[in-house]
């Protein structure tokens, strides 16, 4: 079996937890302003870091939703992190 990194040399999100794209996220956009981007009832109701994480690694279409919109928040085209975030 190869390692990871192998198998995913150019993807710009290998290694970025779940956890990490949440906190970024919310912290950018807050709960509110996370659940108007992303409709998804985690982010709407009674949010939190913990509950969300829970929800999303249970619902592969919402993991996507989430890491696409991470993508699309810090990442160029490129796949080079924007200037000016973390």
């Amino acid at each position: 079996m190869l390692p990871m990194i192998l198998l995913q040399p150019k993807n710009p999100l290998h290694g970025v937890t779940l956890k990490v794209m949440v906190e970024e996220l919310q912290g950018k956009y807050g709960w509110a302003g996370l659940g108007a981007k992303i409709k998804i009832k985690c982010f709407l109701e009674k949010p939190s870091v913990n509950s969300s994480l829970n929800f999303l690694r249970k619902t592969p279409w919402a993991r996507e939703k989430v890491e696409g919109y991470y993508f699309w928040t810090f990442y160029k085209r490129d796949g080079t992190r924007k200037e000016g975030t973390k």
